[in-house]
């Protein structure tokens, strides 16, 4: 029986497999680098053991060190999550020769399902439908060029290894292709160590369904019902659900029986998901990935087990009983909240959260943060899964919207918007969704505010009269002065804020018992305040807020939604301004790759340069139209954020 066991992760999952170890008596350890080394998951671990290094190369994937963790804190086995070395064959090697138990599937599982042409070939082998597939790994571009042709456009270039929509392109026709898989390659390279790219017929149309298994030492292998995974940016899950809202009893005994299949086809033992397309009744293989999903969660919620405590029990060689899993009951599903601006290109957003907090009375919450914690560039962006179920999915949908709407998340840009926008869209209330969601609908539709224009003006007027209030009470002199107070009373207290690039101006004057005058408002009441929050009533109608300010901004919680109100200085400094028209980096990362020259006259959007950051490439476009008049970025230059990188002149400038 397992004693003591070692995460090889960090954050989210690290915790959540902490969380069901406590519960079965079993000790836990954590490993860490160094800028973790405050995080809550190290605090949550019975021990934790300092890799050190600031890079996941230098930490969670240096499997030598890990071992070493685990031989001087006494772990007996070792859970690796999902991500780092979860699906690496030669770490899960190197556990089993240690001596240790490794929860998870055989080497030889993960190897072969780890490449997706030898899964593809394995599957197929198996009976498993497959959709058309060229190998790239000895083509030359041009006879890609052919092949891809013979599959007919659009065709999707995808790396071989890895996942999370790393080094996946979709290519409209043969004028892309070139750089599409020059850019996949590159991608993948960064990402897996493995440039191997192929080509797939894509479809476009088509939902992602996966099905959960489970597998034991003694020949069982079950099938967990399915998850639905169609919506996705840039080939990233971002919010799932169990069970989809298509899929009938009879289609979930074929795609759990070719699910099964592709398990047993590579001997497999642990917890696994199988990835398929399903298309006008049809199915198709996509991948295997051997390893705990990001949005297990779901499953558990509908199946009422715990997929955390049977990875264990099979590590154990306990046998699967054979009514663990039955019908699915009510509808559960999860959100991922990024620390990400999908209204720029869905660019990763990186500081310190100022505030982190979600009503837990509401949903289950499966996060590696908290206040304090620092969001960096070296590691996904994902902050929390936030997972609701109840037995009517329209219901389900709903309380998951409503717990979104009533987060109170600062620090970073977040999608949290996106999310409920998404959830509330009457396609995805239907059921009515696929891959290509966010493909048809517009940023700008999916990106609404959740306030309205009154409820984002009342958000202003409470951050400005809570500013007031926080000043007067930080007063270190003539504390007898009532707050606001004025030698000529006509003239109002005006307070100017940034929303959404527009300016808001906000005019008052502070009165006594509770009581001012707001422009734009009849009446205007202070009920109540502390020192995060205050409640207003402005024209018969109460609101109330809760206030965080940072550095640069103000952000103002509603239980309908949030704004970020930017602070306009009435006197703004001369001294450090930029050049109008210029394109700053908006994170640290490396310039890949630049895409126009100097002189070059450009449209508002056209694509700049593209940035590596997190693992992943971005374009960058550009903030205006006109000519570039300079680049100060370089291919392969290592940049800061805010480094100006390319100045464009707007026409009319001098």
């Amino acid at each position: 029986m397992i004693e003591t066991l070692l995460v090889a992760n960090r954050g989210e999952i690290a915790r959540r497999v902490f969380r069901t170890a406590r519960r079965m008596g079993i000790s836990t350890v954590a490993v860490y680098a160094d800028p973790d080394r405050g995080e809550p998951f190290v605090a949550e671990a019975d021990r934790a053991f300092a890799l050190g290094g600031t890079t996941p190369a230098e930490s969670y994937l240096w499997g030598e060190g890990i071992l070493e963790a685990a031989r001087i804190t006494g772990a007996d086995a070792i859970h690796p999550g999902y991500g780092f070395l979860a699906e690496n064959a030669d770490f899960a090697t190197s556990v089993v020769q240690a001596g240790l138990k490794w929860v998870g599937p055989p080497p030889t599982a993960i190897e072969t399902m780890g490449s997706k042409l030898a899964s593809k070939e394995a599957v197929t082998d198996a009976g498993v439908p497959t959709l058309p597939t060229h190998d790239l790994s000895t083509v030359s571009d041009e006879k890609a060029g052919s092949l891809a042709e013979d599959l007919g456009y659009p065709v999707l270039v995808k790396a071989s290894a890895g996942g999370g929509g790393k080094g996946m392109r979709v290519v409209a026709g043969p004028g892309e292709l070139a750089d599409a898989l020059t850019g996949a390659r590159r991608e993948a390279e960064a990402a897996f160590g493995d440039p191997t790219i192929f080509l797939e017929r894509y479809l476009d149309r088509a939902r992602h369904i996966e099905i959960q298994i489970l597998a034991d030492t003694h020949g069982t292998i079950i099938s967990c019902g399915e998850r639905e995974c169609s919506i996705q940016r840039r080939h990233q899950k971002i919010i799932e659900e169990a069970p989809s809202p298509v899929i009938d009893a009879e289609t979930r005994e074929r795609l759990g029986d070719a699910a099964v299949t592709a398990a047993r086809s590579v001997d497999y033992t642990g917890a696994g998901t199988v990835e398929f397309l399903f298309q006008d009744g049809d199915f198709s293989f996509l991948e295997m990935n051997t390893r705990l999903q990001v949005e297990h969660p779901v499953t558990e919620e509908v199946q009422g087990i715990d997929l955390v405590e049977w990875q264990l029990r099979i590590a154990d060689d306990e046998a699967i009983p054979d009514a663990l899993i039955s019908t699915p009951v009510g509808s559960s599903i999860e959100a991922r909240i990024y620390a990400e601006d999908p209204a720029n290109g869905y660019l990763p957003s990186t500081g310190v959260l100022s505030r982190f907090d979600i009503d837990e009375d509401l949903v289950r919450v499966d996060s590696g943060v908290e206040t304090g914690s620092t969001v960096g560039i070296d590691y996904d962006p994902m902050l929390a899964k936030v997972v609701a179920w109840s037995p009517d999915r329209r219901r389900t949908a709903a309380i998951l919207a409503q717990a979104l709407r009533r987060a109170r998340v600062a620090g970073v840009t977040t999608n949290i918007g996106l999310l409920v926008n998404i959830l509330e869209h009457e396609e995805f209330v239907s059921g009515a969704i696929d891959t290509l969601f966010l493909e048809r609908h517009p940023i700008e539709e999916v990106t609404q505010p959740l306030l309205d224009e009154d409820e984002s003006r009342r958000c202003a007027v409470a951050a400005a009269i809570y500013g007031q209030l926080k000043r007067r009470d930080e007063a270190a002199v003539q504390t007898t002065i009532p707050s606001g107070w004025r030698n000529n009373p006509s003239q109002p207290q005006v307070t100017t804020y940034l929303l959404d690039g527009v300016e808001v101006d906000v005019r008052y004057r502070v009165g006594r018992d509770g009581h001012f005058d707001v422009d734009a408002y009849e009446s205007a009441s202070i009920i109540a305040h502390d020192h995060d929050s205050i409640v207003l009533e402005l024209d018969s109608l109460t609101t109330t807020c809760v206030i965080d300010v940072e550095p640069d901004a103000t952000s103002v919680f509603t239980s309908r939604g949030s704004v970020k109100l930017r602070f306009v200085p009435r006197h703004p400094m001369a001294n450090g301004e930029v050049a109008a028209g210029s394109l700053r980096a908006p994170m640290p990362g490396r310039i890949i790759e630049v895409l126009v020259t100097k002189g070059e006259v450009i449209e508002k959007g056209t694509p700049l340069l593209v940035m590596e950051a997190m693992k992943m490439e971005h374009t960058l476009r550009a903030p205006t139209k006109g000519t570039v008049s300079s680049i100060a970025a370089n291919v392969g230059d290592q940049v800061e954020a805010d480094t100006v990188l390319i100045v464009i002149d707007e026409p009319g400038d001098s």
